[in-house]
This record gives structure tokens, sequence and C-alpha cells, in this order.
């Protein structure tokens, strides 16, 4: 039977930090950030600290600040990712609505019609299970926002473009992955993709896009689904084991190699630059664990800077 989790005051959650070696120089200051931002979510960064994978105790010299410091630069990472991943959400909503749109008509009784999608036998459960999702979000969010409950009150259908707007990224990731092969082709040619490396790609976006969303851990996250090798994993040299890579994959810096190909090439400038620039702060505050090691905790090879200069 398993013990029941109990609540702790922050003087004992204080006590188990420093029962596990973690140094704590300033007792008021910890016990208010502890507080302020939750025992749970700061201890989720202790792995790094560990000695080993069975010796949960804190590498000797791991203080407070490095642990909260790993925190910080956690979230402000998520937060740039996030900043950038509406950006592509946003263009592919614009790319998909306008195919959909020149190709089936503005009203959602024409585009939403299942014809207009796969034929494919394999795929009919789940064309029929993402329009009625479509349409769930018609019925219960058109009424909601100004842009499409102006469309339904004076004209009395919501046109495609407008729709997106109440549509997650992870319908559209869904709706995109049951459009008919042509479409998908029209859709993945803007970004000199193939179709199904698209759909991957759309897929692992929406995952990590609702990770930031709901501010939850990023620096260790994979996905199930790997994307496929690119360009980017050759050139950068990424290491291997068993003829697979070890970074890129289902990782962070797998977000990073598909916003490369998603992203202008301005906008990709800046991605970097931030993200850049937080892993320079990460560095002058954490000593006991060397940088390179978080760096891998993400999937990020200690190269990673390079793929901003690869064409």
């Amino acid at each position: 039977m398993k013990k029941n989790k109990i609540f702790k005051t922050l003087d004992e959650q204080i006590e188990i930090l420093k029962s596990k070696g973690l140094i704590i120089e300033d007792v008021i200051e910890t016990k208010e950030i502890l507080f302020r931002e939750n025992y749970f979510f700061i201890s989720g960064y202790r792995h790094l600290f560990m000695q080993s994978y069975n010796d949960t105790h804190f590498i000797r010299g791991t203080t407070f600040d490095e642990l909260y410091a790993t925190f910080l630069f956690d979230r402000n990472i998520r937060n740039i990712i996030f900043k950038y991943l509406l950006t592509v959400e946003n263009n592919i909503k614009s790319i998909l609505s306008y195919q959909m749109s020149k190709q089936y008509g503005y009203r959602e009784k024409e585009y939403l019609n299942p014809k207009n999608f796969t034929q494919d036998n394999i795929k009919v459960r789940q064309v029929y299970d993402v329009l009625n999702k479509m349409r769930r979000q018609i019925r219960v969010n058109g009424r909601q926002h100004t842009a499409t409950s102006h469309y339904l009150n004076n004209y009395g259908y919501i046109p495609m473009w407008i729709l997106v707007k109440v549509l997650s990224f992870g319908i559209i990731s869904e709706l995109y992955n049951i459009l008919k092969v042509e479409d998908q082709m029209n859709i993945s040619e803007y970004y000199n993709l193939d179709s199904e490396s698209l759909g991957i790609y759309l897929s692992l976006l929406s995952n990590f896009r609702n990770l930031c969303a709901h501010e939850d851990i990023l620096y260790d996250h994979r996905t199930q689904r790997g994307i496929p090798d690119t360009k980017y994993h050759y050139k950068l040299n990424i290491e291997m084991t068993d003829d697979e890579y070890n970074y890129g994959k289902n990782d962070l810096y797998a977000v990073i190699i598909i916003l490369k190909q998603m992203l202008t090439e301005e906008e990709f400038r800046g991605l970097t630059f931030e993200i850049g620039y937080e892993i320079d702060v990460l560095d002058g505050r954490v000593d006991t664990v060397k940088l390179n090691l978080i760096l891998n905790k993400i999937g990020f090879p200690s190269n990673w800077r390079d793929i901003e200069d690869i064409d």
C-alpha cells in the first residue's frame, strides 16, 4: 500500500532539502520562493543535481540558488518557445484555411463536407471525429469570440479563415492529417517540406505547445514519436547510438530543428539569440553541474547554435 503524501510546512520543506545535502544560504528568501513558486515545481529540477539515479542526495556543493536558477531557466525557455510556436500556429492556420477555402468554399457546410477529405478507408473514422470536433467548436465557442460571433450574427456562417481562431493547434494538426494528399502537398510546399514530415512536425509542435501553455517542466520532455532525420542532424554531426541520433528527434532540440524550417530567417535568428542569452545566464549561475550536461538533458548538442548558419 502506497504512503499518502501529507502537507509539509515551509520549514519542513527546507529541512527535507537540507537533509538531502542542498546548501541553503538564505532561509528567509528560500521560504519566500518556495511559498510563491511551489516546492513541487522547483524540486522537479533536482534530478540534474543528484549524485546518481539511485542516490537522491544532491551533488556536494549544490545550492538552492542553482536549483532555482535552473527552474527559472526552464520557465524562460518555455516562454520563448511558446512565443515562437504561436507564430507557427498562426501561420499554419492561415495557410491551411486559405487552401481549404480556395478549394471547397467559405461556408462551413461546404468546407466541412467529408468528401473534401481523404477517402482512405483506414481514416474514415478519424475524418468524422475531426469534423465533429470542429462543429463542436462552432457550437460552443462560435458566439464567444468577436470575429466568429460577428459572422454568425451577420451572415449565419463562419468562413474557415475565421473559424481557425477558435480551433486548437491540436485540432489543426489532426485536420492537416485528414486532408487529401494534394491539399497536404500544397500546404507543405510553402515550407519546402514533404507532406508526411509536416504532419509529424505539427503533431510534435502541438504536444510542446500544450506543455508550454500549462507551464509543465520542459527541459526533459520527450514525445513518443520522433521526427525524421534531417540534414541538420547530419551537418551538426550529432552523436548517434545504434544508428539513431541522440538529440533532436523527440526533444526540445527537435522543436528547434522544426522551427528552423517553419520560421522566417529573421524570426529564427531572434529565437536562437533569446535562447542563447538564457543559456549564458544559466552558465553564470550554476557551477556544480557542467553546462553541457544540462544542454544534453534538454536535447541540445554542444554546437546547437550552428544550426543558424546551415542553409
